[in-house]
């Protein structure tokens, strides 16, 4: 029986969802940096955050919009947020969390919400918070705004490589070169740059107090197996660690050996595992 409902947060609960958030800085930090920079009010947050616990002890949160985030979910709390939300439409293009979350959500929500096109389930999320003793590329950099055409089909053959989809198909890529466009202007995407074609990208897709997560991570397919991704993944680790936040985090697919020799030799450490439903 479930002893506490699952209901919508609104602003005066946020104090209580940054201190949950608090708890759980690698897997919970696209939910935090949303919180961060809207707020809890429906309208301007372009999602809802589901809260699971009494008003004066919230336990879970669980974030809906293009993603579908679960934030310490007991397994109390993902039975209850499943029963909200298998009655409701899916609008997510995706489920992504602490591995144990998601998959026991995906348990309950497939039959409504499959089928899925992809379920990764052993993704190793990965942290640092010391400078790489590897060297560092010197020819990695942040990108500079006259530089968005050049960067712009490196992020789509990275999109549609690791993905799976091109980011063109929905809307012919007009909100996917916003996004790199932002990334750009907020001084989060790396590359280096080779006879003016990205040999390497990279960029800080989320960033809180607590850490700059980097995501977009991509070799061009003729510079691969020549090792240049540690010294570039260094260079990207210690700007963002000098620069930005206190830590850097990151995860990748269990079965992508080079990457996770990488970001090894880059100092990164285990700091639990997130599993992902794509759609």
């Amino acid at each position: 029986m479930l002893t506490a409902p699952v209901r919508q947060l609104g602003e005066s609960e946020r104090r209580a969802v940054e201190r949950l958030l608090d708890l759980d800085p690698y897997a919970g930090a696209q939910v935090a940096e949303r919180v961060a920079a809207r707020g809890l009010a429906w309208w301007r947050a372009e999602g809802r955050v589901l809260g699971y616990g009494s008003r004066r002890q919230l336990e879970s949160v669980c974030w809906l919009g293009g993603n579908l985030t679960p934030v310490l979910a007991t397994r109390q709390a993902v039975a209850a947020f499943a029963d909200l939300l298998a009655g409701e439409d899916r609008i997510c293009s995706s489920i992504v969390g602490r591995a144990d979350a998601v998959l026991e959500l995906w348990d309950r929500l497939s039959d409504t919400w499959g089928p899925a096109r992809d379920v990764r389930p052993n993704q190793p999320l990965l942290a640092t918070e010391a400078l790489p003793e590897v060297p560092a590329d010197p020819h990695v950099r942040l990108v500079r705004g006259a530089e968005l055409d050049l960067l712009y089909p490196a992020a789509v053959a990275m999109y549609t490589e690791e993905v799976g989809v091109s980011p063109l198909t929905e809307d012919g890529g007009r909100g996917y070169r916003r996004r790199v466009t932002d990334m750009i202007r907020s001084g989060r995407a790396y590359a280096r740059f080779v006879d003016g074609r990205v040999v390497f990208k990279a960029e800080l897709a989320v960033v809180t107090r607590r850490t700059a997560q980097i995501q977009g991570v991509w070799v061009a397919p003729e510079w691969r197996g020549r090792g240049i991704a540690t010294a570039a993944m260094a260079a990207v680790v210690r700007d963002a660690l000098d620069r930005v936040a206190p830590t850097v985090s990151l995860y990748v697919n269990d079965f992508n050996l080079p990457a996770r020799r990488v970001y090894e030799r880059c100092g990164f450490r285990p700091v639990g595992t997130l599993a992902t439903v794509l759609f």
